[in-house]
């Protein structure tokens, strides 16, 4: 039997003892026409983009074994083919969704401490405001808490690169965007001490600063019991005087 008769046969005894689909048997036919082992994936417990994934690896020689395994989808497999192609340790997150993979992968590459961030409790967009401030150097600890939202995580990040007070706003009663209106404040050199209080919604924040931003004596509606639509009514009269 010449090679061309033995890859037939092989194939035939393979498609004969699993059932594949279409784009599965596609994916085993392209291995064997490009002399790949396709025992790796030969196997109808993956489906054609997990094959995809460990065609990738076996074209590029990778280290296939640490992901030819069913229990990985086909994205946490690209994320550890991603991994094993820039030389970085894929253990250290094989374990994690896919898209906290990718997180903590762009850390590994980047040459970011991860165990500050790679945890199963923070979610992928937590991990990337931590990994975004790690790469600017910032203090992280301060915001490196999963009671903070990503959104809120993304207010503290951009007050530290601001060089801004965050000790005023980075606490978990503050929601986004509050903590936005308040940095924006800080940003602006108002005396935000003025709205920076649990009492006052983000909306109410937001007519006080704007007061203080064109400077009017905010103080005749400086109380959380006015509706926002009700501040910035008197905001508006007082800005003609």
């Amino acid at each position: 039997m010449n090679p061309e008769q033995e890859l037939i046969v092989f194939y035939n005894k393979l498609i004969n003892k699993y059932n594949f689909d279409e784009k599965q048997k596609q994916k085993i036919i392209f291995g064997l026409q490009n002399r790949l082992d396709v025992n790796w994936y030969a196997r109808p417990e993956f489906d054609h983009l997990q094959m995809d994934e460990i065609i990738i690896g076996l074209k590029k020689d990778l280290n296939v074994s640490l992901y030819a395994k069913p229990e990985f989808d086909w994205q946490q497999m690209h994320e550890i083919v991603l991994g094993l192609e820039r030389g970085v340790d894929v253990s250290i997150y094989k374990e994690f969704h896919s898209y906290q993979m990718s997180e903590i992968r762009r850390g590994l590459i980047n040459n970011i401490d991860v165990s500050l961030y790679a945890k199963h409790e923070y979610s992928w967009q937590q991990m990337e405001q931590i990994r975004k401030g790690l790469k600017c150097k910032l203090n992280v600890s301060i915001y490196a808490n999963p009671e903070f939202n990503h959104l809120q995580m993304r207010e503290i990040r951009k007050g530290l690169e601001n060089d801004l007070d965050v000790s005023i706003y980075a606490t978990p009663q503050f929601d986004a965007g509050q903590m936005a209106i308040i940095r924006l404040g800080l940003e602006h050199g108002l005396d935000v001490s003025l709205y920076a209080s649990h009492e006052f919604d983000c909306f109410q924040m937001q007519q006080i600063r704007l007061g203080l931003e064109n400077n009017i004596n905010v103080e005749s509606y400086l109380n959380p019991n006015i509706d926002w639509k009700e501040m910035q009514r008197i905001r508006l009269e007082l800005e003609k005087k």
